[in-house]
């Protein structure tokens, strides 16, 4: 099977031909800094990078993009909030310029995605660094008869819906069905055409900080969300790429604006659209005025981060992911059974290779990235290789072993936080060869039929955890699993 993923704008899955052969270029909404990471920011993040990880199996040399929003109304009115003593969060802090705030959110985020094995992307541009590109970007909408100031000298320059009959296409609306964009207060609203033309610049306003506007031709102001992600996948990427993604709720009003803005400006912009589906709770939208949120930080208490990883990404990345009391529970049973198998099977420091994929894994993530079929295939091979570790038919549970570890690889579960102590580590190095020096001194207490020294050796090992299991071609070691 080719590969093949399924575009929004056309609403059908398609075979998958880059612009350019052998180069795949991706680039996907990253977060608006305004607050800690929530689980939807992470679910979207592990979905795109195990889109950008198959893509490199697949013999693809990647370029990502992922951009960092720095300047957002959010963002200021919360930096606002901070300096007239309105700390409602409890990450809040007292005093804190709008630029500190959202650096400071950004680490958040990066270390969450470390934490969770999101791999870096090429380039991470923030939109703070990226006026220029910005102000010319509004210029060839003006040039082209899509784009207008505002008549009454405010500084705001407004993107002309009218003005592009295909406005509407990826999320298949009518304009007349549209809401009115909220772009400005309701008594400014007469600046614009029509109500649901949307900010491409937004000038200055009495009572923001300096700091927050820059000069422009039209007067010191500060870019339109949409807008900052259309100049920057430009600059990075070309007029022309591969794939846009985003959570399934930046569909419309965000990826809608982008869509048409470039476009306009004469660009074909993303050959696919795709977008990852929400996470619930207990079938319920998330809410914190309901009180039915978790964020990655409490998952991150309540489980390792491999296991997070796991019950995030296990899902197909189209649909609804619904997260229960027990999921992480359900997520760490499956995990552990893949680890129990390899630690029994698999020397410490194994390589991996493509090569030992299953076909059935393979042909799964082709199809439109579809992780449940390739995790029925991942544990159905687990399955055989501790069938053959029972018959002591080491050479199968080798051979399913490979196939289990290329499998974890692709999907990325071998680069979370908690690694080094997975069977790969230094730590699992030097714990194997400690071990195996006492299972060698207990083989030749049981040879000289020392029994009460090898119960002895074997005791001691059970007391820290380590389950000795013996066979005809010698004993295996685990550590015991609560």
């Amino acid at each position: 099977m080719s590969l093949r993923f399924y575009d929004t704008a056309t609403a059908e899955v398609r075979e998958f031909t880059p612009v350019q052969a052998g180069h795949a270029r991706v680039y996907y909404c990253g977060a608006t800094v305004q607050g800690m990471p929530h689980v939807g920011h992470v679910r979207s993040a592990i979905a795109f990078d195990q889109l950008t990880r198959w893509l490199r199996v697949r013999g693809f040399d990647v370029t990502v993009v992922r951009n960092v929003t720095d300047i957002d109304d959010k963002i200021l009115a919360k930096s606002q909030a901070s300096f007239e003593g309105q700390l409602d969060d409890a990450d809040a802090v007292p005093n804190e310029p709008w630029w500190a705030l959202a650096y400071r959110y950004e680490q958040e985020f990066l270390k969450a995605y470390d934490t969770l094995g999101v791999q870096r992307p090429t380039y991470e541009p923030r939109a703070t660094g990226h006026i220029p590109e910005m102000h010319q970007l509004i210029q060839q909408l003006i040039d082209r008869g899509h784009a207008y100031a505002a008549p009454d000298g405010s500084g705001d320059v407004y993107f002309d819906v009218r003005s592009w009959p295909a406005y509407g296409s990826l999320t298949r609306q009518s304009i007349d069905d549209m809401q009115a964009a909220p772009d400005v207060e309701a008594q400014f609203v007469s600046r614009k055409r029509d109500p649901r033309d949307f900010a491409l610049w937004k000038g200055w306003k009495e009572g923001e900080p300096a700091t927050a506007a820059w000069p422009s031709p039209w007067g010191p102001g500060r870019p339109g969300w949409h807008l900052e992600c259309s100049a920057m996948v430009t600059k990075y990427l070309g007029t022309e790429f591969d794939i846009h993604g985003g959570g399934l709720d930046l569909r419309f009003p965000h990826h809608e604006n982008e869509m048409a803005q470039s476009q306009a400006a004469g660009h074909p912009f993303a050959r696919f659209w795709m977008h990852n589906g929400m996470v619930t709770y207990e079938g319920e939208k998330m809410s914190k005025s309901v009180g039915n949120t978790i964020s990655p930080a409490e998952m991150l208490q309540l489980a390792s981060p491999r296991v997070v990883r796991y019950y995030l990404g296990q899902a197909h990345y189209r649909s609804v992911l619904d997260y229960r009391p027990t999921s992480l529970q359900e997520a760490a049973a499956a995990v552990e059974r893949i680890d129990g198998f390899l630690e029994k099977a698999e020397p410490a420091g194994a390589k991996v290779s493509w090569e030992n994929l299953p076909e059935a894994f393979a042909t799964a993530m082709d199809d439109d990235l579809n992780v449940p079929r390739a995790l029925a295939s991942l544990h159905e091979t687990v399955r055989a290789g501790n069938s053959a570790l029972a018959a002591n038919d080491d050479d199968g549970a080798a051979r399913a072993a490979a196939a289990v570890r290329a499998m974890t690889a692709a999907l990325g579960l071998d680069d979370t936080a908690d690694r080094g102590t997975g069977i790969d580590g230094p730590e699992h190095a030097a714990l194997d060869f400690l071990i195996r020096s006492q299972l060698n001194e207990r083989a030749e207490a049981r040879a000289a039929k020392d029994w009460a020294r090898a119960d002895a050796i074997r005791d001691v090992l059970a007391g820290a955890g380590v389950v000795v299991e013996d066979s005809a071609e010698g004993a295996r070691w685990t550590l015991a699993r609560d």
